[in-house]
This record gives structure tokens, C-alpha cells and sequence, in this order.
């Protein structure tokens, strides 16, 4: 037992703070009305009332909460924000909204927790939200502030004019230094967590390009014209290529292990869209994280410069990583 700090989703504005905390910690009503007659929720430091209504976005804490009850996530990193947007850059190990047993320590709680408005979506753990990334995948992502950002940048999203590229490494060595993976994706049948290639499935294309490659493990850049869950992962493990360190998806073991890497090494590198209201081309590029720069390296310490195997644009290390 502890206490506990929540943030108030922009969904809930005009809700009864006992209903709120009630939701937020998973418990009834009652007893949610219960700590607030006692005294032991404050809401931006101020002691209030059963019958208070949040705004949304007020830090809320409630003493001697029960042990598991939320935690707010440190901020992440803003690369481009205004008004009507904002796009930052994920850190591997972060699920972006809540699901799939996922209640706490989400990008949405941390946007929150920084104080950020965002768009009011259907689902109301959702706001702002327009596409994902996976956890285990660090880098760029939009998320709308405002309901006519989340609606252009939805309807750009259905109409594939968003650009988003990636940077991957892969186990072994593609066949084709540029290719196009044109092979629809359906969700497994037999493990609901992974989806597969089948014709059944819904379209899906990605397009990539070797940039580097030590023999064992090569570095891609992979340009996506559709957003399926799980795409880029499942297009190169169907080649044969898996992204290095994505057990899920057949990758090495024994290469993720030697090469130190705990997580598919795989990083959302730039992101372009046309602005929702202006107009204006918005791009944004991100560098690698220190952990998938550290896995550069392990792979240019196992090979001799003079003779080493590496393939790409003409030996230009732009790109990598």
C-alpha cells in the first residue's frame, strides 16, 4: 500500500472524481467514494469533494492506494509539437495505450503526465492515438491534439500518403539488395499474439533496401505503403530474413544473445505527413537509440576491416543506424 499518481485521460472531462479514481484503480465505486470522503484524494494538490468533476489532464493522487495501482511513466522525448499535433519519439519496452492486459505505464500516460492535450477518441484510452508501434519497436510516432488533426491524420494514414520509414537489422543476408514484399497479412490462427502472410489476409506492401551487411546480419531501410500490424516483421520473416533479436517471428536466439539485444531490432527512423491544418509537409528523422547503436558495433568489432564482407551504397555507413 502507497500512493498512487494518476492522470486524468481527456476523456473523462465532466466525470465525478469518485468515478474516475474508481475506474483508474480497478475497484468499486463505493469504495472509491470511500477514499474521497475519507480525505485521501487530492486533486492537483487540493483535497475536493466526491461530487467534483475533472477537466481532464489534473494530477490526482490517492494515499494508500492498492499495491499495482498506476504508474506513471518518466516523459519521452518531443521531437515536433504544436498546437494540433505532437510527435515523439517511443522508447523501446513502451506500449502505446492500454490493452491486451496493458492498464498502466503507456504512452498516453505519459503524454498525460506531461501535461499534453490530446484528441478525444471512440475509445477513451485511446486520445489522439492514429496508428502504433509495437513495444518492442523504439522511434517516431503522431498523435493528434485536436479532433480535426485526428481526422486528417487519419484520413492520410487510409490513403497511404504518410511516409514512414524504418530501420531494421536482420538475421543473414537478403537474396536482392532492393525488393518489394507484396503479400497480405492475416492474423495467426494458431496463436492469436502473430499474424503470417495469406492470401486471405488484408493488403500489405513494403518496400526495402540493404544498407549494410556483415555476413551474419544485414541493416535494411524498409518504407511501408501500408500499416498492417506486425508488417514489417512478418514481410522479412517471410523472407527468410527475420528482424535480429524477434524470437516471435524466428529470428536467432543465439544471435540476438551474442549481439546483446533483448528486443526485435527494429526503429521507426522518419516519419513525414502533410500538417492537418496548414497544409505544410511536416518531416521528422530519429537516430537509433543507444542500444541498437551498441549492436553496430558488436557487428563491426567481429569483422576485419581489410576483408570484411559488408555490402551497400558503395561503403557509405550513411543510414546505418
Amino acid at each position: 500500500m502507497g500512493p498512487a499518481r494518476l492522470v486524468v485521460p481527456a476523456a473523462a472531462r465532466g466525470d465525478r472524481i469518485d468515478r474516475v479514481v474508481a475506474a483508474l484503480l480497478d475497484e468499486p465505486r463505493a469504495q472509491a467514494q470511500a477514499r474521497v470522503a475519507r480525505g485521501e484524494v487530492t486533486v492537483d494538490g487540493e483535497v475536493v469533494r466526491k461530487s467534483h468533476r475533472v477537466r481532464g489532464g489534473e494530477h490526482v493522487e490517492v494515499v494508500d492506494a492498492p499495491a499495482g495501482s498506476v504508474v506513471v511513466p518518466p516523459p519521452v522525448p518531443v521531437r515536433y509539437a504544436d498546437e494540433h499535433l505532437v510527435v515523439v519519439a517511443k522508447p523501446a519496452g513502451m506500449v502505446v495505450h492500454p490493452g491486451a492486459g496493458v492498464r498502466d505505464g503507456t504512452l498516453v500516460d505519459a503524454l498525460l503526465a506531461m501535461q499534453l492535450s490530446l484528441a478525444p477518441a471512440d475509445d477513451p484510452t485511446r486520445p489522439g492515438i492514429v496508428h502504433r508501434l509495437d513495444r518492442g519497436t523504439s522511434g517516431l510516432l503522431v498523435v493528434a491534439r485536436t479532433g480535426e488533426a485526428l481526422r486528417s491524420l487519419r484520413t492520410q494514414f487510409d490513403a497511404h500518403s504518410i511516409t514512414r520509414r524504418y530501420w531494421a537489422l536482420v538475421d543473414g543476408v537478403p537474396e536482392h539488395a532492393r525488393a518489394t514484399v507484396d503479400a497480405p497479412i492475416a492474423r495467426h490462427p494458431g496463436d492469436r499474439t502473430r499474424f503470417r502472410t495469406a492470401t486471405d489476409g488484408r493488403a500489405a506492401v513494403s518496400h526495402y533496401e540493404v544498407q549494410r551487411s556483415w555476413g551474419r546480419a544485414t541493416s535494411l531501410h524498409v518504407t511501408l505503403e501500408t500499416g498492417r500490424t506486425h508488417q514489417v516483421r512478418v514481410h522479412l520473416a517471410a523472407l527468410g530474413h527475420p528482424v535480429t533479436g524477434d524470437l516471435a517471428y524466428g529470428a536467432s536466439e543465439a544471435l540476438a544473445a551474442d549481439l546483446g539485444l533483448d528486443r526485435p531490432a527494429l526503429h521507426a527512423a522518419h516519419l513525414g505527413f502533410a500538417h492537418p491544418v496548414t497544409g505544410v509537409r511536416v518531416a521528422v528523422d530519429e537516430p537509433c537509440p543507444d542500444d541498437l547503436r551498441h549492436v553496430v558495433c558488436r557487428l563491426d568489432a567481429t569483422v576485419a576491416a581489410p576483408g570484411d564482407d559488408r555490402v551497400g551504397s558503395g561503403g557509405d555507413d550513411t543510414g546505418v543506424c
